[in-house]
This record gives C-alpha cells, structure tokens and sequence, in this order.
C-alpha cells in the first residue's frame, strides 16, 4: 500500500511540474493574443478618444502591433477604409514589416473634409496565429472645406489666379481686382469690371474630359450691371460657358457622339426656373419652379450663389445645382432615337475653328483671341456693350466625373457664408 502511494505521489508532482514549466513556456514566448500598440497618420493619434479632424487629405496610416503580423492576412478585405457619406470603400496599398502595418490610400481617393472609418477585422492575425481579441474600428476626419475626389483644377483666386491642384495657372489677368469673399475662411475672390476684367488660362480644353463637373461661387453685380453675365467660357459653346442673363442661366458645352463625319455637337443645360410643363423640351427631366422666390433672379441678384453643373457619361444626364439644390436635369437617353445626343460619349472639346481659340476664359465668352461674333454688340471683348461679366468669382473647380447629389451637398454645406 505504502508503495501505491508512493508511486502516485511521483505521478502527481511530475503532473503539477509539468504544468508549471508548460505555463512558463507560454509566457515567456510571447503574448497570448495580437493587440493594437499604436495607429498613427505622422504625429496625428487615431487611437485616442477623440477621432481627430485633421488628416491631410493623402494620409499615410501606420498601425503598430504588439507583435509580428502575419503578411497573409493583412489583406484589403481585412484591413478596409471606408468613406462614411458614400459607404465606398478606398482602395489601399498595405505593407508589412514585423509588427508594423502601413496602410496608404490609392492616390487622389481621399478628398478633403470627409469622414473615414477604419477598420481591421479579427481576421487579421500575428505570425505566431495570435487573433486579435475584438475588431478595430476608428474613425478620423480629413483637414478642410470638403472636396471629392476627381478634381483637376482649383482657382480660390488668392490675389493671384494660380491653380492650386494642376498647372492651370492664368497667362494672362487683365484689370482684375481682388477683394474680400463670402465669408473669412474663404479669403479672396477676384472682382471683375463689367468692360474688360479677364482671366485667361491657356490650354483650358485639357480640362474638358468626358465625364465633367464645373463648380463655383458667384456674385453677379445685378444693379449697375442689368445686362447678361458671361461668367466662364472655353471657346464659348465650342467648349464649355456658363452665363447669366437676369432671368436664366445655363451651360452650354460641347459633347462627342458615336458615328458620322462630324463627331460633336453642342447642347444647353439651361435653366429659367419655371414650371415643368408637358410640352417642355425634349430631354427635361426636371425643373425647379422658382415662380414663388423670385425666380432664377431670386437666386443671384447681389448676392453669393454656388453654382455646379455635371454631366454623367454612364446615365447620360445633365445636371444643374444652385446653392446645393438640383435645380434642373436633362436625360439624352429622351432624344429620338438615332439623334446625336443618344449617342453622345462625354463633352469633347470642338473649337477647331480659327476664331476659336482653347483657352479657359474668366469673365467673358471666351479668351480675348477668339474672334467668334468679335462684331457682336453682346459678344465682342471689344464692344462697349458687350456681355462681360461684373462682379466676384471664387473658387472656380473642374472635376473628371459626375459628382453626385450628395457630393454637391457636402461642398455646399462647407463652403457657405
């Protein structure tokens, strides 16, 4: 008997010693679970309790772990970025070294004042299989009055007319003024004379792609200045323009279509606020009735008016906003069937004309080169009639794509006095 008890007493301290020495195998190699150290955008904490707004609008995000990561598994359907007002997720460039993970966003997603949600799922796992307990989830706000992605240029007429996102800048500023803009924030906008105030930019076709938005501030001078307001123009209709006359206002441009010799045509998005009535245009979709307000006048007279206009390639629908609301909509699906505009492709610039000429013009038609309707009392730059455009314009956009409603809101929104 004393002998069993001897025997198992042996078995039992051997079962505790070899607990004991597995335990302290366990601990001494490592940690029992992979946890977030640290996320970092530079000097910016992510991980704190407050979700910071200022990122830069091209962050680099570094994530530190207390442990090595697994390379396999930090992947794009692990590790994800999404953008909150669209719910579309950026697509991201992610590196791993040790237990570092860089995560960098493609180039030109982010824009600027939008809010991101990033997230690491428990999927995501350490070299030694380690999971991470719960999933991560922070959120951060990009730096500035919002932007969306796709923009190609940006004029805010900061005592100058430089491009501040492309190389667009002005060759050419001809008794421009600068004064203050709608609002602090907002700096400077260039105030234009009414007789010869322009701001040329050479080679403004290179900012007419196909899929295309046009926005801007605006403070038409109504008052001592009663006739129509060519505010932008690339060759006129040849290009792109926009004008105000008082009672409407519209975009003209010129698009591409699929098929026959001549391969463009031009087409107004125009607006005069009344109404949409069955034996309207072919192509209207929608109309603001502004009957009640003042009419389109309601909307500019003496004062600032924000002004976006897109076209869609894929819906083929044109689009005016004013002040962030839609105010006008046009489908080329609706032409007859066979005509140019169901078969447009995008805006396609079209000034191959001698008298048109391709730089993006400022307060007037066209570029003081042009010679399209030179003799015109409304449109010669050098008649004493003619319609140049008298007042402020601030922060001038062009975008390669149709932004969308949202998009438009969100700028608005931001930008506002």
């Amino acid at each position: 008997m004393r002998r069993k008890q001897l025997v198992l007493g042996m078995v039992l301290m051997a079962l505790v010693f070899s607990v004991t020495l597995n335990s302290c195998k366990k601990s001494d190699n490592g940690p029992s679970d992979l946890s977030l150290v640290s996320l970092k955008v530079g000097t910016i904490d992510l991980n704190g309790a407050v979700s910071p707004s200022n990122i830069p609008a091209n962050p680099t995000i570094v994530a530190t772990f207390n442990t090595n990561v697994d390379v396999a598994t930090a992947t794009n359907a692990n590790i994800t970025l999404t953008r909150s007002y669209d719910n579309q997720n950026i697509p991201l460039n992610i590196q791993v070294t040790g237990a570092v993970v860089t995560v960098t966003p493609a180039a030109g997603a982010i824009g600027n004042g939008a809010l991101f949600t990033l997230a690491v799922s428990k999927a995501v796992m350490s070299t030694g299989k380690l999971v991470l307990v719960d999933a991560l989830s922070r959120t951060f706000t990009t730096v500035g009055s919002f932007v969306p992605t796709g923009q190609t240029a940006h004029w805010s007429f900061e005592n100058n007319a430089i491009d501040s996102v492309g190389s667009h800048n002005s060759n050419a500023a001809i008794d421009i003024t600068y004064a203050a803009s709608r609002k602090a924030a907002a700096g400077m906008a260039a105030s234009f004379n009414g007789t010869t105030s322009i701001i040329e930019i050479p080679n403004g076709d290179q900012l007419q792609t196909p899929e295309f938005s046009l926005a801007f501030w605006v403070k038409v001078d109504t008052t001592s200045h009663p006739q129509g307001n060519f505010i932008i123009g690339l060759g006129a209709f040849y290009g792109f323009q926009f004008e105000f006359d008082g009672g409407s206002c519209k975009m003209a441009g010129r698009y591409g279509y699929t098929g026959g010799a001549d391969t463009t045509f031009s087409e107004d998005l125009w607006f005069n606020g009344t109404a949409l009535a069955a034996d309207s245009w072919v192509g209207w979709t929608y109309q603001k009735d502004l009957s009640g307000s003042g009419g389109v006048g309601g909307l500019f007279y003496q004062k600032w008016a924000y002004v976006v206009c897109t076209y869609n390639v894929t819906t083929k629908l044109g689009t005016m906003y004013i002040n962030g609301e839609k105010m006008k909509e046009q489908n080329f699906n609706l032409w007859p069937a066979g005509s140019k505009d169901t078969k447009c492709s995008g805006l396609k610039y079209g000034g191959a004309l001698p008298d048109v000429k391709n730089d993006l013009a400022f307060g007037f038609i066209q570029s003081r080169a042009g010679t399209l309707w030179a003799t015109e009392s409304w449109g010669g730059y050098a008649q004493p009639g003619a319609n140049h455009f008298k007042g402020l314009l601030d922060d001038v956009r062009t975008f390669n794509r149709a932004l969308t409603s949202v998009e438009v809101g969100l700028m608005y929104n931001s930008e506002k006095p």
